[in-house]
Formats: structure tokens, C-alpha cells, sequence
């Protein structure tokens, strides 16, 4: 029997996410999949395995985990206060969850979703090709109390590794290319949108976030004729008052709103994990500038399991140890070197 995660307790929005499903927009279904993809590969870079590998994600709210067995985990996303049986544990590491003990997760401290990764993933069911639960599609479920949450194998006994994520829990800057309907703004119209300052509102989910600002509305001309087209996460629209909404992985895949542009995947986890309340900027960047942007972004993410480093080093693993010269800075703490007869060193 493999392992598994009994869940104790857990959050209202909890739900096993991996990075989404391609290939179904004809069919009607976005890609879906984690709302902060980023974090998945952090926790793939800390248990040493594939992104793909899915993950519980927990909005706002953490939860308790009984561990049958074993297991490696990690815990990325929004900051949350964590525990094993009381004593505290790091976040964004990884740990060992010995069999009967509790993971004890509290609520975001930092952050909208948090994201609590087994070694290999979990071994839940497939829809469509993948783990990841998309609710407005009726794929998959929310966690409840009393699950037991299987476990892929795992053969590895590695852990203790931590990184420095990037900072992306607070809003901030949110860069974002021209879309299919940007010509339809004026020149004007665009500048004022990016001096314009952001707060993110409390009407927003999965699907889309409302994006609150002082001042009049956005508006494209001829916005009443504007025919559906293909929509996709990033987009940002502007609604029939005026206020923009940037659609998030569950969005519809058709939409009649203007979009002014479309977020960058690299920028789009600020939106998803900012709390209600967090300020934002919209800086307008050119396809090819985006496009750089995008492909660093990417190249970081590829190097994620070379940035990890130990939560204690271990002597037994430094392989150049003796490039420390932990020898030479010994001094005594009795005796006063400087004060000793250059006759008298023994």
C-alpha cells in the first residue's frame, strides 16, 4: 500500500493542482491548473522531481496532515505559519513527515495560495490527462476532511533544502504586451492606464480578478461592437463600466470585453497571490521586449534545482571541506597568545 496525507483539517478552497491541461480550448476548457505555477517548480527543485507533479493548493487557509508513512514534502507559495507534531518548520523547504506524525498548516501570512508538495506528487485520479482540479469545469473536487490523499513512490531520502523565492506575494509592477483589441484604445487612454495605481479588489476567484482604481473609467472605441474572440489567462479586460479585469487559469475561453493587453505568465502569479488590497502597476512592454522578459523568466525557473541550498550544512556532504581551513582561526580560550615569550611557545 503506498503512502498518503490523511487530511485532519483543511481550508474551504483547497485542491490537488498540477500545472494544467493543454489542448482543449476548441472543446471549450482553459488550461487551467495552479494559480502560482511558479511554485510548483519550487517545490520540484527542493523533493527533486518533475513540475508536473501535483500538489495540494491552499487558499489562505492551510490545514492538518497525518502522514501514514514517510514522506518527503515541501511547501512553497504564500508564506504560511507551519508545524510537524508542534515544533515549527521552514517554509519554502523541504522536510521529512515521519508515519503518524501531524503537519499542522495555519493561514497566509503573505500571499493568497500556498502550496503544500509531496515527493513524485500525488497519486490521485487523471481527468482529461492530468491531476489538476478545474472546479469551473467540473473536473475534480475540493479537499475535505477524512481524505486520504495517495502518494507516488518515492526511493529517495534527501531533504533539508530551502530557496530564496522570488518576491512576488505583494502586487507590485505587472508588465503586459499589446492584445487583440489594444489598437481599439487611444494612445491617451493606454498611458493613463499605466500611471494609473491598483488595488486588487475582493471580487475575484480562479476564473478573474477585479482590479479597483480612483478616477474614471477605461473605455476602447466602438466597445459595444466588439465581437467575441479567444480569450486566455492574462488578459485583461475592461468591462462595461470601465474597470479592468484580468482573467485568471479557470477563465472562460471566449470573451466580448476589449482587452487592453495581456499579462506576461512570468508577471501573472503577482496578480493570483496578491492579498485584497495589494497596489498595482501596469507597465506596457513591446512583443519583443515581452518576449525577453518571458524567456528569462523561463530560463530561471529551468535553474531553480541549482539554486537550493541546505537548511544546515552537513559536514559529511561538503566536498570541499578542507578548503574551510576550520583550523587556523582556533585560538585558545585561556591562555593570551599575544602575551606569550616568543622563547617560551611550546
Amino acid at each position: 500500500m503506498s503512502a498518503a496525507l490523511i487530511v485532519r483539517s483543511i481550508g474551504p478552497a483547497a485542491a490537488i493542482q498540477d500545472l494544467g491541461r493543454a489542448g482543449f480550448m476548441s472543446a471549450g476548457l482553459t488550461r487551467g491548473g495552479a494559480s502560482d505555477p511558479t511554485a510548483l517548480h519550487e517545490g520540484a527543485a527542493l523533493l527533486r522531481h518533475a513540475p508536473t507533479c501535483a500538489a495540494v493548493e491552499m487558499a489562505g487557509m492551510g490545514g492538518s496532515f497525518e502522514a501514514t508513512a514517510d514522506i518527503r514534502i515541501a511547501l512553497t507559495g504564500a508564506l504560511m505559519d507551519a508545524s510537524i507534531d508542534g515544533s515549527n518548520v521552514q517554509w519554502n523547504a523541504s522536510h521529512l513527515l515521519p508515519a503518524r506524525s501531524v503537519l499542522t498548516i495555519g493561514a497566509a501570512r503573505r500571499g493568497s495560495f500556498g502550496y503544500l508538495h509531496v515527493a513524485n506528487g500525488f497519486d490521485t485520479p487523471k481527468y482529461l490527462g492530468t491531476r489538476g482540479s478545474h472546479l469551473s469545469a467540473g473536473l475534480g473536487r475540493l479537499v475535505v476532511v477524512g481524505d486520504q490523499l495517495p502518494t507516488c513512490v518515492d526511493t529517495s531520502i534527501n531533504v533539508g533544502l530551502h530557496l530564496v523565492p522570488e518576491q512576488r506575494l505583494d502586487g507590485g509592477k505587472v508588465r503586459f504586451i499589446r492584445s487583440m483589441q489594444s489598437d481599439k484604445f487611444d494612445a491617451a487612454m493606454i498611458t493613463r492606464f499605466t500611471q494609473t495605481k491598483f488595488r486588487r479588489d475582493p471580487r475575484g476567484n480562479r476564473q478573474g480578478i477585479r482590479m479597483d482604481f480612483e478616477g474614471d473609467g477605461f473605455k476602447a472605441n466602438d466597445q459595444l461592437n466588439i465581437v467575441s474572440e479567444v480569450t486566455i489567462a492574462g488578459d485583461i479586460q475592461i468591462t462595461g463600466d470601465g474597470t479592468p479585469f484580468v482573467l485568471m487559469h479557470e477563465c472562460q475561453t471566449t470573451g466580448g470585453y476589449p482587452r487592453i493587453g495581456t499579462i506576461l505568465p512570468a508577471d501573472l502569479s503577482k496578480v493570483s497571490q496578491a492579498p485584497i488590497g495589494s497596489t498595482f502597476t501596469f507597465e506596457l512592454l513591446t512583443f519583443d521586449e515581452g518576449s525577453a522578459v518571458q524567456a528569462r523568466a523561463n530560463v530561471v525557473l529551468d535553474k531553480l534545482p541549482k539554486m537550493v541550498k541546505p537548511l544546515l550544512r552537513d559536514v559529511s556532504t561538503i566536498q570541499d571541506l578542507l578548503s574551510y581551513q576550520l583550523i587556523s582561526g582556533v585560538v585558545s580560550a585561556t591562555a593570551a597568545p599575544l602575551d606569550v615569550d616568543e622563547g617560551n611557545k611550546r
